[in-house]
């Protein structure tokens, strides 16, 4: 398996009082807070906020800080310090509010992108053009929550944002025993659990929402949370998801992402504006329904068939992959008719010396040399990064009191070897584990967010996994998935964050039985 090549594939997230976060007691707090003897512990610091949402003022409460794994054996030395921030609501009288999980992917990636993104009570704002924003970068209220829904709380697994593994006798860090995907499940699902239970919300609806390797670890939770401490989930929320890593990875034996990337090659090539008239002509789910059409039936077969690109057959796919996605019949012969994703952002601007962007395909930026079959960097990547990370420092420090000065890691290569050990010599994946939740808990609802314009884990490859769940007993009628005109994280285009905002809204709904 091409482990190491994981991390770069995937991420893939008002008046205020409180006390600081390295108080240790009352006195230390009195001294303008003073740092704990431990460097990975963070005081959990409480601040009270409000927010407008769908036109209504939602007052809230902000908690941020640590909790910390102690493992089976209970042990008072913490293994780890899990940091998180979580927003509740006071419910009104009688009502029991739902509570929602939620974290990114990686394996590596802290929750900032869901936090400051989508979700949480405070947004870093993008131009919705896919330009890229100037420095310094903003802060706003975030009027497309889902706080007046459910409450969130956002988790860093160990090693990312300001979580840290303890240290052993010679102070060498513990990372690897969370590095890995059982050992990834293991702790985020006893964070969860020790959340619920000290918390007092055993009695609340519960949810879990994922991103990219997240919605991998949300599948995998359905079922550990189930088989290790019998916690059922009313609902999953997949953002840009990847259940199957077979679905991802091309390589010479394996042709199926080939298939499964084409329709979002031609979705970019549409907004790009590379098409012929009769296509451009067309809204871009017309042109990613043909283009699926096309991938699943002929060019699948093709492919299936070991069909020569010089045949007369093989230039005829040719010919239809080209229609379809703005580039030259005779550069897909060339590419033995599969054009990998990284050679298509590369080849379809090249005449304008640009490259799209991977996570967005939106985005383009200069490249250094015309040559070459692949770009020197994610222009999607350069353009949300340096925004979505001064906006968390900025609401950390300003907002919710947190004032560490430490790194927080907001994609980080220190988690890394990951453990795929249960899948060496396979593909790595969770949807057995997520159908298994499917038909053993009536009540588990999922929803499916896909961005057209997603490089890093393309929509056709989760209606592929999905559709091949075995699901029987009306169980897919429980299954919602929507199209959003964004990429990997289609919330940063603001009509694709107030259309989802809606359709999440509806899905609680109905998950809840409203």
């Amino acid at each position: 398996m091409k482990t190491a090549f994981l991390l770069s594939l995937l991420l893939l997230g008002p008046s205020s009082a409180g006390s600081s976060l390295f108080a240790q007691d009352d006195d230390a707090a009195k001294k303008g807070g003073e740092e704990k003897t431990s460097p990975t512990a963070i005081a959990p610091v409480t601040t009270e906020h409000a927010v407008t949402i769908a036109g209504a003022e939602v007052a809230y409460t902000a908690t941020a800080g640590t909790l910390p794994l102690v493992g089976e054996d209970e042990d008072p030395e913490a293994d780890a310090q899990v940091f998180y921030v979580a927003y509740t609501v006071k419910p009104k009288e009688g009502e029991v509010r739902p509570l929602t999980f939620c974290f990114n992917g990686g394996p590596g990636s802290s929750s900032v992108w869901l936090h400051m993104g989508m979700l949480g009570p405070k947004i870093v704002p993008i131009p919705d053009d896919a330009s890229f924003p100037a420095p310094p970068y903003g802060l706003e209220d975030n009027a497309n929550s889902l706080l007046d829904v459910t409450d969130l709380v956002f988790i860093d697994p160990v090693g990312t944002g300001y979580s840290r593994p303890a240290k052993d006798d010679d102070e060498r860090s513990r990372q690897s025993e969370f590095s890995g995907y059982e050992k990834d499940l293991n702790s985020v699902a006893e964070f969860i659990h020790r959340y619920v239970t000290e918390n007092g919300r055993w009695g609340s609806p519960k949810f879990l929402l994922g991103e990219s390797y997240g919605t991998l670890r949300a599948a995998g939770l359905a079922g550990r949370l189930m088989d290790r401490y019998n916690m059922a989930l009313n609902g999953i929320v997949f953002v840009s998801s990847v259940l199957d890593f077979a679905t991802l990875l091309e390589d010479s034996n394996n042709d199926l992402p080939y298939v499964l990337f084409l329709p979002t090659l031609a979705a970019t090539a549409h907004y790009h504006g590379q098409l012929s008239e009769e296509w451009q002509n067309q809204d871009v789910q017309a042109v990613y329904d043909a283009a699926k059409q096309f991938a699943l039936g002929d060019y699948a077969t093709a492919l299936l068939k070991g069909v020569k690109p010089e045949s007369e057959e093989g230039r005829a796919i040719a010919a239809r992959f080209a229609e379809l996605t703005g580039l030259s019949a005779e550069f897909v012969v060339d590419s033995n008719l599969r054009v990998g994703m990284q050679r298509f952002g590369k080849e379809l601007l090249r005449e304008e010396n640009k490259t799209v962007g991977r996570f967005d395909s939106r985005y383009t930026a200069p490249a250094r040399e015309a040559a070459g079959d692949r770009g020197d960097f994610d222009a999607s990547g350069a353009a949300l990064f340096a925004p979505f990370t001064s906006a968390l420092y900025r609401h950390l420090r300003e907002n919710l009191k947190v004032e560490r000065g430490t790194p927080y890691e907001i994609l980080t290569g220190k988690v890394h070897p990951w453990d795929y050990g249960n899948f060496t010599n396979a593909y790595v994946r969770s949807d057995d584990t997520l159908a298994e939740a499917l038909l053993t808990n009536p009540a588990l609802h999922l929803f499916f967010a896909l961005g057209h314009y997603d490089l890093a884990t393309p929509p056709a490859a989760a209606e592929y996994t999905v559709n091949r769940l075995t699901l029987t007993g009306g169980a897919d009628e429980r299954i919602t998935a929507k199209f959003y005109p964004g990429g990997h994280m289609m919330y940063v285009h603001g009509p694709s964050l107030e259309q989802l905002r809606k359709d999440l809204v509806a899905f609680y709904e109905d998950a809840l039985g409203k």
